[in-house]
């Protein structure tokens, strides 16, 4: 399993970057995990030290450009071929690594999905899941959270469906409880969007579909999965995380329930419906997170996420 990871990206790159891998080498002692990291040899030169141990564990790879956070995507994309995110998605499509991960620009990540890893047949819109706390100590996952702001019905259909298998494929829940998200439970409320998706949702027989879940419900072991367009999951996903900013940062709270906020516990976010995994995350990112992110990759690799995608998206275009 080779695990791609950019660490020139992110807003402390590559000093935490380097720190997380050498966090999850120092946890983490699989031998069959072999982590590609794609970065500029003098910029890492004074954090190579941190993982001399390991070197047999890690391969890097030299980068002589890099693709700032407010440069425009595709330009950038084409005009640096040996920046760290280029190169890393040119592995990713010649099968030298099984997923890329980084915290660089995120629009320079969806040109790169875009034009070397693409959509799996069938997936009409690639999406985003976030994890969301619950009260209990568990999570939900809210798909789409900003990758599309303007949905149709069929959109949020096939989140629908890829909540579920990721829920099934990555926690092990057979049939995970799909909720659409909506200003009311009754069917026929909200807008039109969520009015026309509704009996699209209660039609299909392949997911666990609940009904409509409102604002008040997400933190709840209502609906594992919740459906909605990106413009509201992106919203709802800034929100959580102003609430932990506010009450752990400024207020010191110390809660279980509040401290699950922290993103950094999950690292970042996949990108499903595309035929390799990527894994995209937060420019203000530290080593805790780059740690962690690295695990969910090589779990989406090992349980065959993508694979199950496909074939259930192979099924339903026959």
């Amino acid at each position: 399993m080779r695990i791609g990871l950019d660490v020139m990206g992110g807003d402390f790159a590559p000093a935490e970057a380097m720190k997380g891998v050498q966090l999850y080498l120092e946890q983490h002692t699989d031998e069959n995990i072999h982590l590609v990291l794609f970065g500029n040899s003098e910029a890492v030169a004074p954090y190579i030290s941190l993982i001399e141990p390991y070197k047999h564990r890690y391969t890097f790879v030299e980068t002589t450009d890099n693709i700032g956070m407010h440069e425009h995507p595709t330009k950038a994309m084409k005009e640096k071929p040996d920046s760290s995110i280029a190169k890393g998605f040119g592995y990713l499509h010649n099968g030298a690594i099984d997923t890329f991960i980084s915290a660089g620009n995120t629009g320079a990540m969806l040109v790169g999905i875009m034009f070397s890893v693409k959509a799996i047949d069938g997936i009409i819109r690639p999406c985003i899941i976030s994890p969301v706390p619950r009260v209990d100590g568990g999570y939900n996952f809210m798909l789409d959270v900003g990758l599309n702001s303007d949905c149709k019905p069929e959109h949020l259909v096939q989140f629908a469906q890829l909540g579920s298998l990721y829920v099934k494929h990555m926690l092990g829940v057979e049939k995970p409880a799909v909720g659409l998200l909506n200003i009311g439970e009754e069917e026929g409320k909200g807008n039109i969007l969520a009015q026309a998706t509704y009996p699209l949702l209660k039609e299909l027989s392949d997911i666990n579909f609940i009904g409509n879940i409102e604002g008040r419900d997400i933190f709840l072991k209502k609906a594992q999965v919740i459906v909605c367009e990106g413009f509201v999951g992106n919203i709802a996903l800034k929100l959580a995380e102003s609430v932990y900013e506010i009450l752990h940062e400024e207020k010191g709270i110390k809660d279980p329930f509040i401290d699950n906020f922290n993103f950094e516990l999950y690292g970042g976010l996949p990108v499903l419906g595309i035929n390799k995994p990527v894994l995209i995350m937060h420019g203000i990112s530290h080593a805790m997170a780059f740690k962690n992110i690295i695990g969910v990759a090589t779990k989406c690799i090992s349980s065959n996420l993508t694979d199950h995608i496909r074939q259930q998206f192979k099924q339903a275009t026959v």
